[in-house]
């Protein structure tokens, strides 16, 4: 079985971990934990495997490792290997009214897997595997746990098809956590994110009901898409355990360009050119200046890259429309896009520099392309305004007709008078800060908060306002279907039982 891979170590030894988030922590009496243990294999509450699921890839948290602290600790580390053994446990914890929260690989960056409430720690690696592969209708059943790798070399060597969902995670991630977050791939211009290219679902809800949603045609009218309902709920309504793809014949062309723009803006217009004539390149990502400069040496332009994989024929077309639209930049060495493909999923720095005391994160949003140009400069020019800021920078990573998806990266260093009692707090009040002006810039464009990394706990604080009305629908649905609350509290902003979490 694949386990999850930790961001960074944590200076503690396992006995003396401690908990960043104070408050509830729900435990599990030896009853409950027999009947458990009669389930399930793999059932322990090891120093090691509680610190271990206490986390994710937030940012935030390698700080908190260098001061010995995880984010939150379960009770208990329950790890499934089937449907039924699912059900079974969250039956269980619903009658004991236990929180459970589910996690596969913990390669999210919010915190949304992290047990805020101490309980269950459902790890979901075991439910791995590639089911039914129906490659003449090109369509898979993935298992929930199944790693990234797992599923494209399983699906390329075996069905002579892909799933062509290459997020920066891939090593890391799950199935479910692609679909718990709503998550895009680098080539989802071509393939769309993982809400396109699911049909059906197989979930578990809080008392232990098996539902499957969807699946059964290419298209349907059979009321609401109840497989969308799951899809970005993050473990919130039901644990996803399963879920039905559609795959692609894999690709026999290849094409390859660069270039480069006086300005951000005129890179945007011209990859909304493109788009607009109904040209999808599987990669199409713009960076400006100061990322231009770090991840490709030309500081002074603005380089789009562009990547396509299709039919030759259908590859062809697509770069003769990028070529014709791009005409007025200059033209780049291709050679670029090697470049990129060989250090795009390179997170080896993120801890280092935290640990050297720099506060660094990336915040993807997206927005209509008449807004995105505003708001490329608004949000630079607020995170240049945040004290303590040494760097603000952006790429366009996704595009679609109506619009894109910006990520901002912002680094922060505290004043070298800062005294060292107070430095996790200001590092605290950096980070809020920066992700403050980040999506209230969003909001105010009207643009979606999040693109592909999902609620959690960080951007918890502002899904009420980004939902509106909308979100009291998704209150009335959560009391529906858990009115218990035992699935993952805490998170997307709703409401508990347990307690209030304290962030920021």
């Amino acid at each position: 079985m694949t386990r999850p891979t930790p961001v960074t170590p944590v200076d503690a030894a396992a006995d003396a971990v401690e908990d960043h988030f104070g408050g509830v922590r729900v435990p599990v009496d030896d009853a409950l934990r027999r009947r458990l243990a009669d389930v399930c294999d793999e059932v322990t509450d090891s120093d090691d495997a509680r610190a271990d699921a206490a986390r994710d890839w937030w940012p935030l948290a390698i700080g908190w490792a260098v001061d010995g602290q995880v984010p939150s600790r379960p009770t208990l580390v329950v790890r499934p290997t089937d449907t039924h053994q699912v059900a079974t446990v969250l039956a269980l914890c619903n009658d004991f009214s236990v929180p459970v929260t589910a996690a596969g690989g913990r390669s999210g960056v919010c915190g949304g897997s992290i047990p805020l409430f101490g309980g269950v720690a459902l790890d979901l690696c075991g439910l791995a595997g590639i089911g039914e592969v129906d490659a003449e209708s090109l369509v898979a059943d993935l298992r929930a746990g199944t790693f990234g790798p797992e599923v494209e070399t399983g699906l390329r060597d075996g069905f002579g098809v892909t799933l062509g969902h290459w997020p920066q995670s891939m090593d890391l991630s799950t199935v479910g956590g692609w679909l718990a977050c709503r998550g895009a791939g680098q080539y989802s211009n071509r393939y769309g994110k993982i809400e396109d290219m699911v049909l059906g679902l197989e979930v578990v809800l809080a008392d232990g009901t098996v539902v499957r949603t969807g699946g059964n045609g290419p298209r349907s009218a059979t009321g609401p898409d109840l497989t969308q309902l799951f899809v970005g709920s993050e473990g919130t309504l039901g644990i996803i355990t399963e879920g039905r793809f559609r795959v692609h014949a894999i690709p026999g062309g290849e094409g390859r360009r660069a270039f480069g723009f006086a300005s951000f803006a005129d890179g945007l217009d011209a990859c909304r050119r493109i788009l607009r004539r109904g040209a999808t390149p599987a990669v199409l990502r713009l960076y400006d200046q100061t990322e231009s400069g770090r991840s490709f040496d030309l500081p002074a332009t603005n380089v789009l890259i562009v990547l396509d994989e299709a039919d030759p024929g259908l590859v062809e077309a697509t770069l003769a429309v990028v070529d014709d639209e791009c005409g007025p930049a200059d033209r780049l060495d291709a050679g670029l896009v090697d470049r990129w493909l060989t250090h795009r999923n390179d997170v080896s720095a993120l801890a280092p520099l935290w640990r050297s005391g720099i506060v660094v994160d990336t915040v993807e949003v997206s927005a209509r392309w008449s807004t995105l140009p505003g708001l490329y400069r608004s949000v630079l020019e607020a995170l240049h305004g945040v004290d303590g800021t040494v760097a603000a920078s952006s790429h366009q990573s996704h595009a679609y007709t109506d619009g894109a998806c910006l990520y901002f990266t912002f680094a922060g260093r505290p004043p070298v008078d800062q005294p060292p009692s107070d430095l996790r707090s200001w590092t605290e009040r950096y980070y809020e800060q920066a992700w403050d002006e980040v999506t209230r810039a969003t909001l105010a464009a009207g643009g979606a908060i999040s693109h592909h990394h999902g609620i959690g706990i960080n951007r918890a604080r502002f899904l009420p306002e980004a939902l509106g009305a909308g979100f009291d629908v998704l209150t009335s649905v959560k009391q529906a279907l858990d009115p218990r609350g035992i699935l993952n509290p805490g998170k997307l902003g709703l409401a508990t039982s347990y307690g209030k979490v304290i962030w920021p």
